[in-house]
């Protein structure tokens, strides 16, 4: 089996496309996957060191107005369309995966054009341009959410795979991730994430949570990012900051944390949301208002429809929701529980499996 894989820009595309290539190159060892980024994205950093060999193509994203970047984007644009096609021919693989981002466009439409079977994956609610405009062309959309369907257009090539997710949210044990995080105290546990990159609204909203009304009734873990630690931990330190309470800047074992939390804040990601439902964890979901087409907004959303997540909007955080949200869902052992449930039933956990399941439905 010779497959493309291309998605990058941000994390939600690139770590996806790695879960698919580990997932296929397990059932299939001698299987040449060849991903195509670009040069300044985060994939030509993250690719490489999962052991993937890599390609580059010329190509930049679009402006929602009219400007000058746009008109060489699309001079870029059609040099990329050319170096794809070239890879393509050279590399001649039975598949081409897209898992969004602008850099999978040509790489995506060059190889339908070439009459080689294509499908793309979909992350969030709210499709990416990218594959909104792909969904014309390629063979089969995977999408993370049911909620998606609605927006697009060719139905019969829609399936609900899921996002993947790492293995070890499903290989690690509950007592071993308790036994980890809680062998201090029985108080229920609150982790607070804002991204890899941190979130100021929401260190800032935590730090004046714990300084107005220092929590007694809970133990909370604050991830701030590394690049907000600093500061938030010079505010922290005015506080005279309850032991019970950790604010670190990264956390290295995530699958532990999340199994052993009772509740988790954080904001709207789709990986993150895939992982949450995965272990079944009730959430207070913090979408990011500044993210392409706002899409955290529409994964948030879903998962407060299905019962999962309570949403509070970034413009609306501050510490007195905050306190109110923790309290309301801990205190309710009933609505904790109907949280759980709804999350769990919400997840996918076999989502590689499936766009496997699809890979080799079309290559056959």
């Amino acid at each position: 089996m010779r497959v493309i894989l291309s998605g990058g820009g941000t994390g939600g595309h690139i770590y996806p496309a790695i879960a698919i290539a580990n997932k296929i190159k397990e059932k299939n060892p001698s299987a040449e996957i060849l991903f195509i980024g670009t040069e300044k994205g985060m994939e030509s950093d993250i690719v490489p060191k999962s052991g993937y060999e890599m390609k580059f193509i010329t190509v930049s994203y679009l402006k929602r107005k009219i400007s000058f970047h746009n008109i060489k984007s699309a001079g870029m644009l059609l040099k990329g369309i050319i170096e794809a096609r070239s890879i393509i021919k050279k590399f001649n693989p039975d598949i081409v995966i897209g898992t969004g981002g602008f850099v999978c466009g040509p790489v995506v439409y060059m190889a339908s054009k070439l009459g080689i079977k294509t499908i793309i994956h979909e992350q969030n609610v709210f499709p990416g341009l990218t594959n909104r405009i792909l969904n014309k062309y390629v063979d089969k959309v995977a999408l993370s959410f049911k909620d998606a369907e609605k927006y697009f257009k060719n139905k019969q090539k829609l399936v609900v795979t899921g996002n993947p997710i790492r293995e070890d949210f499903l290989r690690i044990t509950d007592e071993e991730a308790i036994k980890k995080y809680k062998t201090e105290s029985n108080l229920p546990l609150v982790l607070v994430v804002g991204g890899s990159g941190g979130a100021f609204k929401i260190n800032d909203s935590v730090v004046n949570m714990l300084k107005k009304y220092k929590p007694k009734d809970f133990k909370l873990i604050l991830v701030t990012g590394k690049r907000l630690y600093e500061n938030t931990i010079k505010n922290i330190n005015k506080l005279d900051l309850d032991n019970r309470h950790e604010v670190i800047p990264y956390i290295n074992d995530m699958p532990y944390a999340l199994k052993a939390c009772d509740l988790i804040i954080c904001s709207a990601g789709a990986i993150t949301i895939a992982e949450i439902t995965a272990v079944g964890k009730p959430a207070i979901l913090i979408p990011k208002s500044h993210t392409a087409e706002n899409h955290q907004e529409y994964n948030a959303n879903a998962m407060g429809d299905k019962g999962a997540a309570e949403v509070i909007k970034e413009n609306k955080l501050n510490e007195e929701i905050l306190i109110q949200k923790i309290e309301e869902i801990l205190k309710n052992k009933n609505k904790l529980k109907i949280m759980k449930t709804c999350s769990k039933e919400a997840g996918i956990v076999n989502a590689a499996d499936r766009i496997y399941i699809e890979i080799k439905k079309l290559i056959k």
